[in-house]
């Protein structure tokens, strides 16, 4: 797939239909969907920056997330691999980022520069098998392999167990603001399949109407 530019996101073309599955075998969907009007999760095509903002956003809130970002991104005039590995680690850490951080970015710049990652083929690829290739890299976690799952290639059915946002928002939605375990959330996710992603993504909007972008 073509290189997308940061000015043309993209969006998935299984979004409507997926809304229609969803409204009709889930009660909360079928109220929460027409809320958020015509917004759709969005990807900008770049897997390594979509990676690099899951790094800098891990332990931290959104707001948090963008500050560093937005510090972070103006180090260089553009955020490739090799550029972040020119910066200077002192740089890094005064945008805010801790030496972990800088430490987990400076891998992934490695792995995408050295090319031991298979960007070329993670289109055909299970997501499963994407998965297991990327928390190889220091700092990612199946958490924030997920999140690249929905974020960037934006398939329809990853269901982020370990997400706080996910199963804070089953809770408040689906069982009165109760605790709710794992199993309780895949019971509530078992009507979503097979697009779990998209009622992630409105599970969030729940919580924050503001879309996160990665």
């Amino acid at each position: 797939m073509a290189p997308v530019t940061q000015a043309e996101p993209v969006v998935p073309d299984y979004w409507d239909e997926a809304c229609l599955h969803l409204m009709k075998k889930d009660r909360v969907m079928k109220r929460l969907i027409p809320k958020f009007g015509s917004a759709r999760l969005e990807t900008r095509g770049d897997a390594f920056v979509t990676l690099a903002r899951s790094i800098v956003g891990q332990q931290i809130s959104v707001k948090a997330a963008q500050t560093v970002w937005d510090r972070f991104a103006k180090l260089s005039r553009r955020l490739t691999p090799r550029q972040v590995l020119k910066l200077k680690v002192d740089d890094m850490r005064e945008a805010g980022l801790s030496a972990r951080k800088v430490e987990y970015l400076v891998d992934l710049a490695l792995h995408f520069d050295n090319g031991d990652l298979h960007v070329t083929n993670w289109q055909a690829m299970e997501d499963e098998a994407i998965i297991a290739e990327l928390i190889g890299i220091r700092g990612i976690g199946r958490w924030t392999a997920e999140m690249f799952l929905i974020f960037h290639l934006m398939r329809p059915n990853v269901l982020p167990l370990d997400d706080v946002g996910l199963i804070n928002g089953i809770s408040q939605s689906y069982f009165s603001g109760e605790a709710v375990s794992r199993s309780d959330a895949r019971e509530v996710a078992a009507a979503w399949s097979p697009y779990c992603s998209v009622a992630t993504w409105y599970i969030w909007r729940s919580l924050d109407p503001l879309p996160v972008a990665y």
